[in-house]
């Protein structure tokens, strides 16, 4: 009998995950309450990035999502992705900071990650403001359109015969058999038999976990991105500061940001990123949006004669420990996670899909390291008597 099972969210990661569960022939349907990708999909700039993340499981993943990407471009067509392979240039503002972004880059280095001191960083990006020390190159890095990539991802999902509801919330579990999911009510009302459900909510998931009786902890944390007026290219990679990096792993609830700028292939110039703790509270904070102008302004100086467009903000799901949470809850069998990315979800949907497939079929995950994925299952947040044996 052929497995049915029901991914909750539209995003990136739960196309992803219809993507590949379905390509692997599993009877998929995807609920969401709004549109694809309406969520913290379409709050995001599109990274693919290998050059933020520390070597471990999050690593790991970001290695076999960006073959995926590469693999999906080719199948779906690069443009339905907008992927860009433009890597990605990393600058240090001190010597200081150029040490240790050097000490990361040979870690990463060593996880098999290609980085390229670069000595003079106006040689790759001539707008980039004097004086600046050095960096790393990542030409690994690239960058996708999020929503156009969602929908190129469950487009070809239904192609492989896929169902997709929008205007849903995943409701309670219906029935249960011995403990296993079989099946999940709609807030139409409407029960859709479930072998295993999907937690693809983004910064629902842990409402969307309770739901279903596997709670984990995921929590908004809010970013702004600025958008400007559409210009001739100007910057050719994706190019942030080293700052950036540390603001990422930090824990802290306060506002923090780091300059992150990047074009678009429509002209526009991203601009980002900031990161705060406010539950999903959307006010727009017009300081937060003069600090990331100015920083940007620092580092590529031509900004300042630049207009903005618009500036828009959205939530991050967040977990306490910075990493995803993907795979099977051992709490309740038939419940699989896929969520918790921060802001690394479109970077990692690829691979998180792949991942959660092979959990499905009860398959070798296909990275390069079948052991690399534990460091993400919901096990590490439970006490030790709840995790499966050994």
């Amino acid at each position: 009998m052929t497995l049915k099972v029901v991914v909750v969210g539209a995003g990136v990661v739960g196309a992803a995950c219809a993507y590949h569960a379905a390509s692997a022939g599993l009877d998929v349907t995807v609920v969401d309450r709004g549109p694809v990708g309406a969520g913290t999909t379409s709050r995001g700039e599109g990274n693919v990035l290998l050059s933020d993340k520390e070597p471990g499981p999050e690593l790991a993943l970001a290695h076999l999502s960006r073959t995926l990407w590469d693999e999906a471009g080719r199948e779906l067509g690069p443009d339905s992705l907008e992927l860009e392979p433009k890597g990605g240039l990393v600058v240090a503002s001190t010597a200081e900071s150029l040490t240790a972004l050097g000490e990361f880059a040979a870690r990463q280095e060593a996880a098999g990650v290609r980085v390229e001191p670069v000595e003079s960083v106006r040689d790759l990006e001539p707008h980039l403001a004097p004086g600046i020390p050095g960096g790393i190159h990542y030409p690994q890095d690239a960058q996708v359109q999020p929503v156009l990539a969602a929908a190129a991802l469950l487009r070809a999902a239904v192609r492989h015969g896929a169902r997709f509801r929008t205007g849903e919330v995943s409701g309670a579990v219906t029935a249960r058999d011995g403990g296993r999911i079989t099946g999940v009510r709609t807030a139409a009302g409407d029960v859709l038999p479930a072998d295993a459900v999907v937690n693809a909510a983004g910064t629902w998931g842990g409402e969307v976990g309770r739901r279903l009786g596997a709670p984990v902890e995921v929590l908004p944390r809010r970013g702004f991105v600025l958008v400007t007026e559409p210009l001739p290219p100007m910057i050719r990679h994706k190019v942030y500061s080293a700052d950036y990096v540390a603001n990422v792993a930090s824990s802290d609830a306060g506002l923090e940001t780091s300059c992150v700028v990047e074009g678009t292939r429509g002209g526009t110039i991203l601009i980002g990123a900031s990161r705060e703790r406010v539950g999903f509270d959307t006010t727009m904070n017009t300081a937060v949006v003069a600090r990331l102008a100015a920083q940007a302004c620092r580092l590529f100086p031509f900004l300042r004669g630049v207009h903005l467009m618009r500036a828009y903000r959205g939530f991050r799901p967040y977990c306490p420990d910075h990493l995803p949470v993907v795979g099977p809850d051992p709490r309740v069998p038939g419940v699989v996670h896929a969520c918790g990315h921060e802001g690394a979800g479109i970077g990692l949907a690829p691979a998180t899909g792949a991942l959660v497939t092979a959990h499905l079929l009860g398959r070798p995950w296909r990275g390069a390291d079948p052991a690399a994925h534990t460091g993400l299952l919901p096990d590490r947040f439970l006490a030790p008597e709840v995790r499966p044996s050994e």
